[in-house]
């Protein structure tokens, strides 16, 4: 585990230093960039898939901002900085650490910049399948409750995981630490599911194949579609889960965490940390936070199909890896250039 990890540090450094990079003090020498759309992915192949595709080129600056991760150290940017891209890296804290740094940067200004969320996930065969793009309303971290291992768990119980401060896993959630749920702005998702809709969305014959068992279930005839565009709500948990019962566990916490409102789809393990700095920056009116988009395309399912074991669900993978990252861009691409070309007439006034 350490030598991959020095291994993985050593390319980044080799990378920083093989592409041109713009130092700057933050005292004045050069004017802040001022992105129109700043792209936020978690990890390496979410990342490069932006780099050298046609529409536009965010490597013509390369900006090493104090903060970010050693892995990923630099925010990269269009000539005119009108677009950027960055990575965080993986799991909440590298989120969170990664956007705090950005947002209270001296490097950037970010009052009227679109966050556009753009990384894989694993997807619920109720609502989607390999190759699914989703948007968000809501993000929920599910991972956030009191947990009995299943072997200790009341009898009664359907799930080891409880709500906070509460008594049952059905009781709404007693303690808040104030991250469980965030709800991005409706009229703006609406808008980025019509540009991604205009997209042609990757599919392949692998993926074609493995997401046929889900064929036989009709609750999960989502699941064995082709790919599509489709507004259904995320879970954030550092552990990277699977299971139907933990599915079910975590279909209940989206559900009561929300009232009802959300909608569970997605599974992820960043989105609250990057959702809670992007707040905080709101909250001393360095970001808009009306301005986010949340969008997670589906790499795996969260659930084995009929027949096969959690196990195999998980170890085996799906392969649903490569069109999920092609999706990001196939979808992405529609919603950064339509913010970008509609600038003035829709977007600059929020």
């Amino acid at each position: 585990m350490a030598l991959a990890f020095h291994l993985l540090l050593l390319c980044s450094f080799m990378q920083t230093f093989l592409t041109p990079t713009v130092y700057a003090t933050g005292r004045g020498e050069s004017p802040k960039i001022a992105p129109k759309v700043f792209i936020i992915d978690m990890f390496e192949d979410e990342g490069d898939v932006w780099h050298g595709i046609p529409e536009f080129h965010v490597l013509e600056q390369n900006i090493t901002v104090p903060g970010f991760s050693p892995l990923f150290p630099q925010a990269h940017c269009t000539k005119d900085g009108s677009i950027c891209e960055l990575v965080t890296g993986e799991a909440e804290i590298n989120a969170a650490s990664t956007m705090t740094a950005l947002v209270y940067s001296p490097l950037f200004d970010l009052t009227h910049t679109y966050f556009l969320i753009a990384g894989i996930a694993g997807v619920s065969p109720k609502l989607g399948t390999l190759g699914t793009v989703t948007f968000a309303r809501f993000a929920v971290q599910v991972g956030l409750q009191f947990e009995f291992d299943a072997r200790e768990k009341p009898p009664e119980f359907p799930t080891g995981f409880v709500p906070q401060g509460s008594f049952s896993p059905t009781e709404f959630p007693q303690e808040l630490y104030g991250t469980e749920v965030f709800e991005v702005n409706e009229d703006l998702r609406q808008l980025a599911i019509r540009m991604a809709n205009t997209a042609t969305l990757f599919d392949d014959e692998p993926s074609q194949l493995y997401r046929a068992n889900y064929a036989t279930d009709p609750a999960f005839w989502p699941g064995a579609a082709p790919p599509s565009v489709v507004a259904c709500d995320t879970a954030t948990s550092d552990t990277f889960w699977t299971g139907s019962l933990l599915a079910a566990a975590f279909e209940n916490t989206t559900t009561l965490f929300t009232n009802g409102s959300a909608t569970y789809c997605t599974t992820q393990q960043e989105d609250n940390g990057t959702l809670e700095a992007l707040m905080r920056g709101a909250l001393s009116k360095r970001v808009d936070f009306a301005r986010v988009v949340v969008m997670r395309t589906a790499s795996d399912f969260d659930r084995p199909f009929d027949g096969q074991t959690a196990a195999a669900n998980l170890f085996l993978m799906s392969p649903g890896f490569d069109i999920s990252i092609k999706n990001i861009v196939a979808a992405g691409v529609p919603v950064v250039t339509g913010i970008v070309r509609e600038w003035e007439k829709t977007f600059e006034r929020g």
